[in-house]
């Protein structure tokens, strides 16, 4: 399949994954008779007891659904990466543009939001994941048309090393209050630095794997 169809399907199932996930979330404080956003302090079964385990099951779940689309778009493992990437940013944008439009919530993008629970709860302000689902988006897209093109992409030791310690640093970002939140506390700054930082060195990494000359580490390329 060339680029195009093959980035329309990606986006259309992730969009679509979005929807059905924002309504779940809906139909679930429905059934609970709570607020859409009500989220702290985090109620005690939201850090301990089966109720935990089951959401902590259902992001796993969630992870497992947008990789697989990734899998079957790419034909490499640096294609199916970005592809994935792809998925997991559009359903991360998808997720909140839904809920917005199905209930009003979050009502700007600094509300702040409980983003995952593996291994702690993950907790920032809507903008900030939504940043990083961006880049993804972004990026990932801009990998997959090269390697679906026939061109190369050139992965070094430094261009792996600095995308993962970026990654740390975002996730660092979302995980530094866990304690705090846990406790019971209702989150108040966010190290947006911490976010930056991993977002411009995790970029710089991979804009510098489209131009780096010499012999790459790793090139990927597509049969």
């Amino acid at each position: 399949m060339r680029f195009t169809p093959l980035a329309l399907a990606v986006l259309a199932y992730a969009v679509a994954m979005a929807y059905f996930e924002a309504a779940v979330v809906v139909d679930l404080n429905g059934a609970l008779d709570q607020e859409v956003g009500a989220l702290f302090p985090l109620p005690p079964a939201m850090t301990i007891g089966p109720l935990i385990l089951i959401e902590a099951g259902r992001e796993m779940a969630t992870l497992v659904m947008l990789a697989a689309v990734g899998i079957l778009a790419g034909k490499t493992t640096l294609e199916r990466l970005s592809w994935s990437a792809v998925a997991f940013g559009t359903w991360d944008i998808g997720y909140y543009a839904w809920l917005h439009a199905f209930t009003g919530w979050p009502p700007a993008l600094g509300t702040w939001d409980v983003l995952f629970l593996i291994p702690v709860p993950w907790t920032g302000p809507v903008w900030a994941p939504m940043a990083v689902s961006v880049a993804l988006v972004g990026f990932g897209l801009l990998v997959a048309r090269r390697l679906r093109a026939g061109g190369t992409v050139h992965v070094t030791a430094w261009h792996m090393t600095a995308g993962v310690g970026g990654g740390l640093l975002a996730i660092l970002s979302f995980t530094l209050d866990a304690p705090r939140i846990m406790a019971g506390a209702i989150p108040e700054t966010y190290a947006w630095p911490l976010l930056l930082a991993g977002l411009a060195l995790a970029a710089g990494a991979a804009f510098d794997t489209m131009r780096a000359p010499g012999r790459p580490f790793l090139a990927l390329r597509p049969p």
